[in-house]
């Protein structure tokens, strides 16, 4: 991995007018109502609201996990929502990265197995692959729980081996959805120290989702989403 000097890829991200709404029979409901974003590479920025505001659905669409209803979403100058399913796969793959609340990790594989899939799923060599995944578990501080398997772990340390996982394929931004929030306050925090460690180092954009005001305070934005609008928010001491 290379630090914030010369790392390897640019970000010009924007999002522009992305909207999304789910119609279940007679009934629409509108989460996201014209979102406009610009992402600077390299900060850290807060996404607040309360609980069904929407947030996590604008993460997975900054993400291409979910299309828009309408709008676009643009990675230096492209819109990745004209791309058909499998070269946004590849996008997704290649260029971002994702911690969730819920590790989402693979019980029947290891800690370093786990690390490596999004390498294996996107065709990096054997031996790059290998080189990245056991230096990123030594920076997340898991370089003698390698060979553990997930349930061996804590949960602390199973963040950090999604935290590693998010991370293997360099990508230009992380989007973390409540990554500290099945955690206790102090594991929650170490996690997050670890994650503003890699943004400083890596120069590497990071949205988070966090009902943690005390976290969102230290990051270098922090938004609101509220009635599917995104604002400027200010959080009381």
């Amino acid at each position: 991995m290379k630090d914030g000097t010369d790392h390897p890829k640019e970000l010009d991200c924007k999002a522009r007018g992305i909207t999304k709404t789910f119609v279940q029979g007679p009934t629409r409901l509108e989460v996201l109502k014209g979102i406009d974003l610009d992402l600077e590479r390299g900060e850290m920025v807060a996404i607040v609201g309360t609980s069904g505001t929407g947030k996590t659905t604008l993460l997975q669409i900054l993400g291409g996990l979910d299309r828009p209803t309408s709008g676009s979403m643009f990675f230096n100058g492209e819109d990745i929502y004209l791309k058909g399913d499998h070269k946004l796969s590849q996008f997704r793959n290649r260029t971002i990265g994702f911690v969730f609340q819920f590790h989402h990790l693979l019980p029947e594989f290891t800690a370093l197995e786990n690390t490596m899939m999004p390498g294996l799923i996107g065709g990096l060599d054997s031996e790059t692959l290998m080189e990245r995944t056991l230096k990123l578990l030594e920076q997340v501080g898991l370089a003698q729980r390698i060979n553990h398997k997930i349930g061996e772990l804590s949960g602390g340390e199973q963040q950090r081996v999604a935290l590693a996982r998010a991370l293997i394929m360099e990508p230009a931004l992380l989007l973390a959805d409540e990554p500290t929030g099945n955690l206790d306050p102090a594991t929650g925090t170490k996690v997050f120290e670890l994650i503003r460690k890699m943004n400083r180092e890596l120069g590497l954009t990071t949205v988070m989702v966090t009902h943690n005001h005390e976290l969102a305070r230290r990051m270098d934005r922090c938004l609101s989403l509220q009635d599917g609008i995104l604002k400027e928010a200010i959080l009381a001491s």
